[in-house]
């Protein structure tokens, strides 16, 4: 069996066993035997939990990244994006969730997840064609990781089979992350981007010109 392979069915065993015992309960060693994995290879590839999660993170990166279009706005492929991240968590979406209810109680595993998903956030902007390098770039993922948790929070409570929720609350997060001081430059680039189909019109007199 493929690294891969292996690291796919000890996941999924994981958060099965985490949705059936607790985040805390969960034994690397016992996913491994439901799954009928060797203990010594486990062993090797997921030495502890957080090293389980790491992992899945950037599965869930590489699942939304191999999707990712040049096609549409800025704006546009980062919904793609995310929504392709959150379809890789409602895959073991009742592990997940324990995981989440664990989290309070554990803050230095909250602040490890935070330090990772801000990595992510990082690479969605990059699949999305917009710079995540310097001191900018590092403002536009801590926004992004805003949009993030906002939409992951809708994402928990959402039961739906098509996560309207989820998606409503991700296209509302990043409508607000655009007005909040243009923290992401999607306006700016979009318009830089938009081809000029019309010839610009001069208001009638009297009539305000349209602000921007």
């Amino acid at each position: 069996m493929e690294d891969a392979d292996f690291d796919r069915a000890l996941i999924t065993a994981a958060f099965s066993l985490a949705a059936e015992r607790g985040w805390h309960r969960l034994s690397i060693a016992q996913a491994a035997r439901n799954a009928g994995l060797p203990l010594d290879r486990a062993r090797l590839r997921f030495p502890n939990r957080a090293v389980l999660l790491m992992r899945f993170g950037r599965m869930a990166d590489a699942a939304a990244l191999a999707g990712v279009s040049d096609e549409g706005t800025h704006r546009d492929r980062l919904f793609d994006l995310v929504m392709r991240r959150i379809d890789a968590l409602q895959q073991h979406r009742a592990g997940i969730l324990a995981l989440l209810r664990a989290l309070p109680a554990d803050p230095c595993l909250g602040l490890l997840l935070t330090a990772a998903t801000l990595r992510s956030m990082a690479w969605m902007l990059e699949g999305a064609g917009i710079s995540a390098a310097g001191p900018a770039g590092a403002l536009r993922a801590k926004g992004m990781l805003g949009v993030w948790l906002w939409t992951l929070r809708a994402w928990q409570r959402d039961a739906s089979d098509d996560l309207a929720a989820t998606m409503s609350a991700l296209d509302h997060a990043l409508s607000r992350a655009a007005d909040i001081s243009g923290w992401i430059g999607l306006r700016r680039r979009e318009r830089t981007e938009a081809p000029a189909t019309e010839e610009p019109q001069t208001p009638d007199e009297g009539e305000p010109a349209p602000a921007g």
